[in-house]
């Protein structure tokens, strides 16, 4: 695969992730899916990364796997497709939800089936106006994948998440955000400012302190409120060895604005 059909840039803390196949909607081939996969690992673990934006160029963020090259041709042997989507779809999904650095999606069009799901996956997604989300599984008679039935549900409850999986229909931009998918809608010209300001903003903040907090919130949504309190406890005792707890309450204690540094 061409390294330019995923671009990666690291400016300012912040690692951009940009899928660059506009002339197909950038749909993901299986090598830019194990490049996305990789790149997010090393954002993860690079302290000096402490913050991820992952978007696309074009009309389309992601309209879902690439199905050609034959996917669907030749003889199985029973598991295979199970196989392919855990170590395809849900690795990808898999390792924005893991992503120890906050991962805005900034969808700048079309995000269709695994690409909906790879924008939902993230922590903070803002759209431009053009933008769409599409459940698209159904129209190609497939049952959804890449986490969509793990997480539509948590972010609109069943019953919204099934009128969108069963019809399929386009949803705008606006009408995601009406129903907690989206964070905020900007015109499509102001897109990639908003994502840079925001991402510059917790590239400025306490990352441990944020990685933690990511991991309270997404555990919280599977755990009942005996294990959520106790898992809260014990990331408060881990957060306090941090430097940059210790300089949030000293800059507290001495009236001045906190310099975190991401340790």
């Amino acid at each position: 695969m061409p390294v330019s059909e995923v671009l990666h840039v690291v400016d300012g803390q912040v690692a951009y992730l940009t899928l660059n196949r506009p002339e197909a909607l950038n749909a993901l081939t299986p090598a830019q899916r194990d490049r996305l996969v990789r790149l997010l690992g090393e954002a993860s673990a690079d302290p000096d990364v402490r913050a991820v934006v992952l978007t696309g160029t074009g009309r389309g963020f992601c309209a879902g796997a690439d199905l050609r090259g034959g996917a669907a041709d030749g003889e199985r042997v029973a598991g295979d497709v199970a196989r392919v989507i855990r170590e395809g779809a849900q690795r990808l999904v898999a390792a924005v939800l893991d992503c120890e650095k906050p991962v805005i999606a900034a969808v700048n069009g079309t995000a269709a089936g695994l690409g909906a799901h790879l924008a939902l996956a993230c922590d903070l997604v803002l759209a431009a106006e053009s933008a769409r989300f599409i459940e698209v599984f159904v129209r190609r008679g497939l049952v959804p994948d890449g986490g969509g039935a793990y997480l539509l549900p948590r972010l609109v409850g069943p019953r919204r998440a099934k009128e969108l999986m069963f019809f399929g229909d386009a949803l705008s931009a606006p009408d995601a955000e009406r129903l907690g998918l989206v964070n905020r809608v900007v015109p499509d010209g102001e897109l990639d400012k908003t994502a840079r300001e925001w991402a510059a903003r917790l590239a400025a903040g306490p990352t441990r302190a944020l990685a933690l907090t990511k991991q309270l919130v997404n555990a919280s949504l599977d755990s009942d409120r005996g294990t959520a309190f106790a898992a809260e406890a014990a990331a408060q005792e881990i957060n306090m060895t941090t430097a940059d707890a210790k300089e949030g309450v000293a800059s507290f204690v001495e009236r001045r604005s906190p310099e975190y540094r991401g340790r």
